[in-house]
C-alpha cells in the first residue's frame, strides 16, 4: 500500500512541531519545503540585532534536527504555486523549480512584517522576520556608532546616535530596551570622540499603550522601567514618511513633526503569507485584513478537508500570533490527519491553552502573564530565561546561548559585533535587481537526465547486503 503523500509548508515552529508529531508514522511519506535550511526561533531575533547571540545560536539546521526522522525529507526553496485540484506544490530555488504531489497538504508559512500599506518603508526601516532582517539592523546599529564617531557636525553625530523603534508591542519593547543597554552600558567606554551615553532612542506607537496585549499594569511598568533607561516612549503617533535621515510622524492632535535618525526599527504589524490569498482563490477560504486565512474549528480550509492552515497564517477566535498557537496547531493538525487515516473519529475542534505571555525589557528585568498571575522585575526575568531555553531546539544552541547570556547579562560584553557593509546593504540592492539578473543555479545537458530516485534506509541497507 502506498505511503500518505504529506507535504509541510515551513519550518518554523508549526512546520516542524507538525512534521515531528507525525515521525512514528510508517504509512506517512512526509516532505518539508522551506526557503531556508534553519528553523528559527524568532522571538529571540532581537537580540541577534543587538549583539547578545549567534544567528547560528537561535537557527539550528532543519535537515539536523530532522536527521532521525526516516518518514521526512527536506527539500529546499519558496513556494511559488500550490495547485488544489492537481495536488501539488511547486517550489523554486535559484531559477530551478520542484512540483512535489501530496495527498494532505499543511501549510505553516507564517506571516511577514506589514507596514500597512506603505511598503516603501522597508527600505529605510527594517523589520525583524528573518536572519537577514537581524543582520542588517545589527549592521546599521552598530554602524550608526562608527559613523557618529566620524561626524564632525553636531547635527550629522546627533542623526547617528538617534534610533528610532516603530511598535509598542514584545519585539519593539525589547528591542528598545537593548539598544538602550548597548548606548549606555555596553559601549560607554569603547568610543573617543562621542559619549554613547548620549544617544536618543525613541519608541513609537499609534497604540495609547505599550504591551497592550499585557494589561495595562504590565504595560505600565514596562513603559516606566524603559523611561528610567531613557527610552522615549511617545504613543499615539503614527509614523506617515520614512526615509534615509528620518522618520516623520504624525501626533494623536493631528500636529507633525520629524526625527532625524539615521537608524530605524520597525517591529509594528505583521501580514500573512502570499500563499493564504493562493489558498482563499482554490477553497471557500476568506483572508482577513491581516491576510490570514479564515479557517474551520479543525485548522482545515473550507472546502478542503485535506488542506491545514497553522499558526501565523491562520485566523481563529483571535487567536494571538505566538509560537504556542503555531505549536498546538501543528500537532492538532497531526492528531486530527492520523485519526482520519486511521479511521477513527476526529478530535474535537482546536482549542488553544494560553501558556502565558512575557517580554524581556533589559537584564535582570521583565514582565511576565501567565494565567491569572501578572508580574514584573527579576522574577519575571528569570522565568522568561528558563522558558526560551527549554524551547530552543538542539542541546548545542542551549549551551552557546546560556554562556553568551552570562557574558552580556552578567558582564558588559556583547560577543556577537561583527558586522560588514554586505549585511547593510544586500537586501535593497537584491530587491531592486532586475529578475533576469538575480543569480541561478548553473545548467549544463547532463543536468536534463531524471533525478535518481530517493532511497529509503531499508533499501540502502538491502543493496550493501547484495
Amino acid at each position: 500500500m502506498a505511503a500518505h503523500r504529506v507535504v509541510v509548508i515551513g519550518s518554523g515552529f508549526g512546520g516542524l512541531f507538525g512534521t515531528q508529531a507525525l515521525r512514528r508514522r510508517k504509512d506517512v511519506e512526509i516532505t518539508l519545503v522551506a526557503k531556508t535550511t534553519h528553523h528559527l526561533f524568532q522571538p529571540l531575533l532581537y537580540q541577534v540585532a543587538t549583539g547578545i547571540l549567534s544567528e547560528g545560536g537561535i537557527s539550528p539546521s532543519t535537515r539536523e534536527i530532522l536527521a532521525g526522522q526516516k518518514n521526512a525529507r527536506v527539500i529546499l526553496g519558496t513556494v511559488i504555486g500550490i495547485d488544489l485540484t492537481a495536488k501539488t506544490v511547486t517550489s523554486e530555488v535559484l531559477g530551478r523549480q520542484t512540483v512535489t504531489p501530496f495527498d494532505t497538504l499543511l501549510v505553516a508559512a507564517g506571516a511577514g512584517q506589514s507596514y500597512f500599506g506603505n511598503d516603501h518603508f522597508a527600505e529605510y526601516a527594517p523589520g525583524m522576520k528573518s536572519i537577514d532582517d537581524a543582520l542588517e539592523l545589527r549592521g546599521r546599529i552598530f554602524g550608526s556608532f562608527e559613523w557618529a564617531e566620524l561626524a564632525t557636525a553636531p547635527a550629522e553625530r546627533d542623526r547617528y546616535l538617534t534610533f528610532v523603534v516603530v511598535g509598542a508591542g514584545p519585539t519593539g519593547v525589547e528591542m528598545a530596551g537593548q539598544i538602550a543597554e548597548l548606548a549606555h552600558r555596553t559601549l560607554k567606554r569603547d568610543f573617543r570622540a562621542i559619549d554613547t551615553r548620549q544617544a536618543r532612542i525613541v519608541l513609537l506607537d499609534a497604540a495609547p499603550k505599550v504591551l497592550p496585549s499585557f494589561g495595562e499594569r504590565l504595560g505600565g511598568a514596562a513603559k516606566d522601567r524603559l523611561t528610567k533607561m531613557g527610552v522615549e516612549v511617545e504613543l499615539g503617533t503614527k509614523v506617515v514618511g520614512v526615509d534615509s535621515t528620518g522618520i516623520d510622524i504624525e501626533k494623536a492632535d493631528g500636529t507633525r513633526d520629524r526625527i532625524e535618525a539615521a537608524t530605524k526599527v520597525w517591529a509594528a504589524g505583521v501580514q500573512g503569507s502570499e500563499l493564504g490569498a493562493m489558498l482563499a482563490a482554490q477553497s471557500d477560504a476568506e483572508l482577513d485584513r491581516a491576510g490570514r486565512v479564515k479557517v474551520n474549528p479543525d485548522l482545515t480550509l473550507p472546502g478542503r478537508p485535506d488542506v491545514y492552515v497553522v499558526g501565523d497564517m491562520a485566523a481563529l477566535d483571535n487567536l494571538p500570533g505566538v509560537a504556542q498557537v503555531a505549536i498546538q496547531g501543528a500537532r492538532y493538525a497531526a492528531k486530527h490527519l492520523k485519526a482520519r487515516l486511521d479511521g477513527k473519529p476526529a478530535p474535537e475542534k482546536f482549542a488553544y491553552f494560553d501558556k502565558g505571555s512575557m517580554a524581556t525589557i533589559s537584564r535582570f528585568s521583565a514582565v511576565a502573564s501567565v494565567g491569572k498571575l501578572r508580574f514584573s522585575g527579576f522574577l519575571a526575568w528569570v522565568l522568561w530565561l528558563a522558558i526560551h531555553i527549554v524551547y530552543l531546539i538542539g542541546f548545542k544552541q542551549r549551551i552557546t546561548t546560556l554562556l553568551h547570556w552570562m557574558v552580556s547579562f552578567i558582564g558588559r560584553g556583547r560577543s556577537e559585533r561583527t558586522v560588514t557593509a554586505q549585511q547593510i546593504l544586500a537586501r535593497n540592492i537584491i530587491r531592486k535587481l532586475d529578475p533576469e539578473d538575480l543569480p541561478k543555479l548553473p545548467v549544463v545537458d547532463s543536468d536534463h537526465a531524471p533525478a535518481p530516485a530517493v532511497r529509503t534506509d531499508d533499501a540502502a541497507e538491502a543493496e550493501r547486503a547484495v
